[in-house]
């Protein structure tokens, strides 16, 4: 069996949706599934035989991401999708078209990944129009192009709760990213501080992740300002790049945080990351618009404790079992866990031991075998009945 999928964002552009698709795409083949995937070329990245890269813009104003024109993404989708049993969209611009004018074509099932809470963050990247003129059009669209699908894969409890709002009617499948436990285990503490120079007994608390504005990295360093009255060595250290980074080293500039603020920037995920993960003493996530939050069960695989916020996705995550600390949006509570943390090491090293257990139930083989047998459920709806925009296709183009 094979399956197409499509998506208008891929590495070396790094975010979620790209690691989801790899994690998919490695594992798929463990159960008797292969995948040819369709994303925009970059000109950095290296060649796949089972990539098929289009050429593409890159985007006004945003130098990480391409635009592939439609028509284009479209012709190559129905080529490919002749060769396939499922079509699988991860995104919701060319991609999603593109996908389903391929799925109709060859009478094929179409399942769409939701990965991004488009209303909780189009208003920092366009300030300038309304809010809620903005959340009405994401929820539109997303109404729209999820309600053409066969299934419709949501990463956590609270996004299929939202999406129910939307008024979207397609089965919709709670299925969260896995992740590979092994690599996130094995990191090497003294490497990585060696490299960056931190001292081996100084306290870190780490945040990964891209510096978009929609991460809230703003609140982080302000929580770490307040803890820094009780542990005035405790390092901040950010790993990743994005449109808020300058922004954000104004700020730890303005506020006299140089040494107690760390910008590593984007560190390669297979070598650097697990090193990075194993340097730091305690995680930190301040996201609220996150759908699921891969880098929360990533820290816990790697034998951090966590302290984040419980919002959309996270929530899935940050449970009892899960030995993180959720406390309130609110500065000083979110420091005082800080504190909690790194004050008391075998408080923490309880917390990591919890967060270990509950992340290898998140390994990528058990959560990619369940989209296994969903492509294959979806594979066998061979009646026209079975397909909910295939029993009309008459009144639709091809």
């Amino acid at each position: 069996m094979r399956a197409l999928m499509l998506s208008d964002v891929y590495f070396p552009r790094v975010n979620g949706v790209s690691t989801a698709i790899q994690t998919y795409r490695q594992q798929l083949p463990a159960q008797g599934i292969s995948s040819t995937l369709l994303a925009p070329r970059y000109g950095t990245e290296e060649n796949d035989e089972d990539i098929l890269r289009l050429p593409a813009w890159t985007v006004p104003m945003d130098k990480e991401d391409r635009i592939v024109r439609p028509g284009l993404f479209r012709q190559e989708a129905i080529r490919a999708a002749a060769q396939c049993q499922v079509v699988h969209i991860q995104t919701p611009f060319a991609a999603h078209g593109a996908g389903v004018a391929a799925a109709r074509k060859h009478g094929l099932p179409v399942v769409t990944s939701y990965h991004t809470l488009f209303e909780e963050y189009l208003q920092h990247y366009a300030p300038f129009v309304p809010a809620a003129w903005l959340k009405g059009l994401a929820r539109r669209i997303s109404r729209q192009q999820c309600n053409e699908m066969d299934a419709v894969i949501v990463p956590s409890l609270p996004m299929q709760e939202r999406l129910l709002e939307y008024g979207i009617t397609a089965p919709m499948h709670i299925l969260p990213t896995g992740i590979p436990l092994a690599r996130f285990a094995s990191g090497s503490r003294d490497c990585f501080r060696q490299k960056y120079q931190i001292e081996a007994d100084r306290p870190v608390a780490l945040y990964v992740g891209r510096a978009a504005h929609e991460k809230n990295i703003d609140f982080l360093i302000d929580a770490t300002r307040i803890a820094l009255r009780t542990h005035p060595r405790l390092l901040l250290m950010v790993a990743g790049e994005g449109p808020a980074l300058q922004r954000l080293q104004a700020q730890v500039q303005n506020q006299g945080l140089d040494d107690s603020v760390r910008f590593v920037g984007y560190l390669d995920r297979a070598r650097e990351l697990p090193d990075c993960y194993a340097a730091a003493d305690l995680f930190v996530f301040a996201s609220h618009t996150e759908t699921q939050g891969l880098v929360l069960l990533e820290a816990m695989a790697a034998g951090l404790p966590v302290v984040a916020l419980a919002k959309m996705g996270t929530c899935d995550i940050l449970v009892e079992a899960s030995g993180a600390l959720a406390p309130p949006a609110e500065l000083d509570a979110f420091a005082a866990a800080m504190v909690q943390v790194v004050g008391n090491p075998e408080f923490a090293r309880g917390m990591a031991e919890k967060g270990r257990i509950w992340a290898a139930t998140w390994s990528d083989e058990t959560l990619t075998a369940r989209l296994a047998d969903l492509y294959r459920q979806l594979a066998t709806r061979t009646s026209p009945a079975e397909i909910p925009w295939k029993a009309h296709s008459k009144a639709r183009p091809a």
